[in-house]
Order: C-alpha cells, then sequence, then structure tokens
C-alpha cells in the first residue's frame, strides 16, 4: 500500500531538524511521495533542495500572507521547469491575515497564468475569502489544473469547487468527528480526491500540530475510508493514484 501526501512543509521546523528521520517514517507507513510547497521566495530554496530526496516534490509560490513583497514571474517560471519541481504554490486568498486583498488577488492572478501557461496544478490556500477565489478561478476553467488543498468546509462550497474541475484534499480537519470536512468528504468523486496533512501546520483529531508528519496521512486515509464506506486499500490507491496524475511524477 503507497500514500501520497500531497501537502507537507519539510522544511520548517520541527520537521527540518530531523528530515531522514521523518521521510523513513513515513516510508515505513507507506507514504512513498511527498509535495513540498514554497510559500515565499525564501523558502523556494529550501523545497528546491528538499525536492533532490527521493519522493519528495516541490512547488513554488508566493503564498498569500506575503503577497505583497517583490514576485519576478520570469524567475518562478524559470524555477518550475527545474527538475522535482511540479505544481504553482501554496497560493491563494487570506482574508484573515496578511496583506490587503487586492494585493493578493493582483499576485495571485498573474501565477494562475503562469501555472496555466506551462500546464502546472496550482495549490491553493483559502481563508475568509472563496466567493474572491472562486470568481477569480472561473476565468481559468478548465485550463487550470489545481487542487484546494486543507478543504475544511461544507458541501455546498465543496461543489462549487468541483464545478471547476479541481481536485480537493483532505487533511487533519477530516479526523475530527462531525467536522463540516467530515460530511464533505464522501461526497468527493473518486478520481479527485487527494490526501495530505500539511504537516506540521495542522492537528488530526487527538495530535496537534507540532507531532503531525507526513506519517500520518496513514491516519487521514484511515478516517476517509470510514466516511466513504471503503477500506483504506482502497483509498490509499485510488487518492495515489489522483496525486500521480495531477502532478505527473
Amino acid at each position: 500500500m503507497e500514500l501520497f501526501d500531497t501537502h507537507v512543509h519539510l522544511y520548517e521546523p520541527p520537521l527540518a531538524a530531523d528530515a531522514d528521520g521523518v521521510l523513513a517514517r513515513a516510508a515505513a507507513a507507506g507514504v512513498t511521495r511527498v509535495v513540498v510547497p514554497a510559500y515565499d521566495l525564501e523558502s523556494w530554496t529550501a523545497a528546491r533542495a528538499a525536492a533532490r530526496r527521493p519522493g519528495v516534490f516541490a512547488a513554488l509560490g508566493l503564498h498569500p500572507w506575503v503577497a505583497d513583497r517583490p514576485l519576478d514571474l520570469a524567475a518562478l517560471r524559470a524555477a518550475l521547469c527545474e527538475p522535482g519541481v511540479v505544481a504553482v504554490g501554496e497560493v491563494g486568498l487570506d482574508a484573515a491575515t496578511g496583506p490587503d486583498l487586492a494585493l493578493q488577488i493582483a499576485a495571485l492572478r498573474g501565477q494562475l497564468e503562469l501555472a496555466c501557461e506551462l500546464d502546472r496544478p496550482a495549490i491553493l490556500h483559502c481563508r475568509g475569502a472563496f466567493e474572491e477565489l472562486l470568481a477569480l478561478l472561473r476565468g481559468y476553467a478548465p485550463r487550470l489544473r489545481g487542487v484546494v488543498h486543507a478543504f475544511a468546509r461544507g458541501p455546498e462550497l465543496l461543489e462549487r469547487f468541483l464545478s471547476l474541475g479541481l481536485h480537493v484534499a483532505f487533511g487533519g480537519a477530516a479526523t475530527r468527528p462531525g467536522s463540516r470536512a467530515a460530511r464533505s468528504a464522501p461526497l468527493v468523486p473518486a478520481d479527485r480526491l487527494l490526501l495530505e496533512t500539511d504537516a506540521p501546520s495542522i492537528g488530526l483529531h487527538g495530535i496537534p500540530a507540532h507531532e503531525v508528519e507526513p506519517r500520518h496521512a496513514l491516519d487521514v486515509a484511515r478516517a476517509l475510508a470510514r466516511l466513504r464506506g471503503t477500506t483504506v486499500e482502497e483509498l490509499a490507491e485510488r487518492t495515489t493514484a489522483n496525486a500521480r496524475a495531477l502532478f505527473r511524477v
């Protein structure tokens, strides 16, 4: 059984202090591939370095929290063509944290155009700005491939993202009984479902965020399998195939 964690910040503490151990424990749990998204220009270097390891891939972009920083789209275009770099991300909109939403939208627009130009999937973050994000994404459908990461909202919003052809990734929120994510997870078409941990940023049910590692993608898979009425083996096979197809690895 193989699992694919589509979102882990391997360069962040405490993971960065023991990256070899983190990946070894992940492999022991069946997690054989991970995507490491950058969030600012400094972390581009760390994400690209991580992608030199077997089974590790990088995503590069400017997170909405730092969308007011200068972004050289030509440099991003060149970096996205490097071996091991598989996506634009982590990008998106965040009305709760970060600069003015107009600045975030401008930064995101340029990165989405680049994703379409290079046919790279986008890893999308959103908090408190779903209407604005959906309005923007509609202008790129159906050219844009991508995934709404760490989905934790209800079925109505889920359906609107699915209608744009996007994948949806579930992490710790789906392991919490009665959560909106747990209600949405059974409704995602099998060929659009992805796993993630967002380690070390989001906790699982009974596991605090700072303890979460890629190996906990197995716990997410078990929770999703229960919610969807399938086996963890079938869930792993389907989500791994989906991730490999989306990221082309």
